[in-house]
């Protein structure tokens, strides 16, 4: 009886068992951020393999953004295990992830904004400013979110975030995004935002714009962020796996 093409087993050569392996060693934890991989000899013995199959393994780890390569020094554990959940909130999803980042409320007041107004007939709205904080590096982000001054969020400025989250004061306005967008660019911090974030005017700094809507379409809350880009990089896949 002759096999099938899917009785057939399937065979990894020795670059994707290396890939395979050292993988699964960065997302355990057992190779961690900042670690410096053996050199490309020692690795060869390791799995048995040539110096041409382990650069070609250190690419696709690369590639992947599991590690980087310094040319002369070796390669480096970039990989931190952590991935920041927008739908709880950045202060959340910060605290889950075992960064020692407090946030900075700095201030509610009610805005305007004519473009956000005619985009979604909402005719004022309350601005949440704050400022995100490692407790030894300094400043890492700020933000300022816009959300609809409806009649549950109207006195918001007097009153204050529910459990200092403006994710838990939407849901309790029943504010809940299900639909959206993002931009990601960059810009240069001003004086204001400088002195904010303690860097210095014209550094640039990511700039993400994003807008939530409900299922209906409604406004939830359009925010803005300037983000570290020594601490904070967007990943967008496609495709099928």
């Amino acid at each position: 009886m002759n096999r099938t093409d899917q009785d057939r087993p399937i065979k990894f050569s020795k670059r994707d068992r290396m890939v395979h392996e050292l993988s699964r060693q960065i997302h355990a934890g057992v190779l961690t951020r900042g670690e410096q991989l053996p050199a490309e000899h020692e690795l060869a013995e390791r799995f048995e393999v040539s110096r041409g199959t382990v650069r070609s393994a250190l690419s696709e780890l690369q590639r992947r953004e599991l590690i980087a390569t310094q040319t002369g020094v070796g390669s480096f554990v970039t990989f931190d295990g952590v991935e920041l959940d927008q739908t709880i909130g950045w202060a959340t999803a910060l605290t889950r992830s075992g960064f020692d980042i407090r946030a900075e409320l700095l201030d509610i007041e009610k805005a305007a904004d004519p473009e956000l107004a005619a985009r979604f007939g909402v005719e004022q709205f309350i601005a949440v400013r704050r400022l995100r904080r490692d407790r030894t590096a300094g400043p890492v982000s700020y933000e300022v979110a816009l959300v609809p001054a409806n009649d549950r969020l109207a006195d918001l400025p007097q009153r204050g975030l529910v459990d200092d989250s403006l994710t838990a004061t939407l849901a309790a306005a029943g504010l809940r995004p299900a639909q959206g967008e993002q931009w990601i660019g960059t810009e240069s911090l001003t004086a204001h935002t400088a002195e904010l974030l303690e860097r210095h005017e014209g550094e640039l700094f990511l700039r993400a714009a994003r807008t939530s809507t409900d299922s209906a379409g409604g406004l939830v809350e359009h925010v803005i962020s300037l983000l570290d880009p020594a601490r904070f990089q967007f990943h967008l896949t496609f495709g099928t796996a």
